[in-house]
């Protein structure tokens, strides 16, 4: 079985590596404040293994498009939950 760095253009098998990595480090810290990283980190893990093989590089975008907008929807969250100002569209 290849592994993901051979399976994929480098270019592209770097930006996956790096989100997956970003994915696992939020996962962690959301996890660790509401006293379940076990369960969060698997929920990302989970996700990222059900599409491990995936080749198409449209799908692949997709899939990464996905994972970044969960990134910054939890980054705008908690900007929100610190400064106390909406960043969303809703007033």
């Amino acid at each position: 079985m290849p592994s993901l760095q051979t399976a994929l253009p480098p270019e592209i098998a770097d930006n996956v590596i790096r989100l997956y990595r970003e994915c696992l480090r939020r996962a962690r810290f959301i996890g660790h404040q509401q006293h379940n990283t076990e369960l969060v980190v698997g929920m990302v893990r989970q996700q990222f293994k059900k599409h491990m093989h995936e080749t198409d590089p449209e799908k692949i975008q997709k899939l990464k498009d996905d994972a970044a907008r969960g990134l910054i929807n939890h980054i705008l969250y908690e900007s929100e939950k610190m400064t106390g100002r909406k960043f969303s569209g809703s007033k």
